[in-house]
């Protein structure tokens, strides 16, 4: 497979990923996706915006939530965002940081 179709092939796959995330699956929370996967939509929009920046696009982070989310930040997270328990919120520590920890978190 040459390099271009790769690239075409891994863009229409994070495409897929964003619909299923921003459509289909806006009950699964962030939470749950850091806790067992070790990363969320946050980690996506901030991969992305760090992507765009090392090509010298600047965007911000407020602006590459808003291109996964679909929508402002805030109000996918007033539409679709539920309360964690003790539970979720100490899996997220921990998960955090083995995940992210020493990450820039811009």
């Amino acid at each position: 497979m040459d390099d271009q179709t790769r690239i075409e092939l891994e863009a229409a796959a994070f495409r897929a990923l964003r619909h299923h995330l921003q459509d289909k699956r806006t009950d699964v929370q962030n939470i749950d996706l850091m806790n067992l996967a070790g990363f969320c939509r946050n980690c996506l929009s901030r991969w992305y915006q760090e992507a765009a920046n090392e090509r010298g696009i600047d965007l911000s982070k407020d602006e590459a939530r808003e291109i996964f989310y679909g929508m402002p930040y805030e109000a996918w997270r007033d539409q679709f965002q539920t309360e964690a328990d003790d539970r979720k919120q100490a899996e997220f520590k921990k998960s955090f940081a083995e995940n992210v920890g020493n990450e820039k978190t811009s």
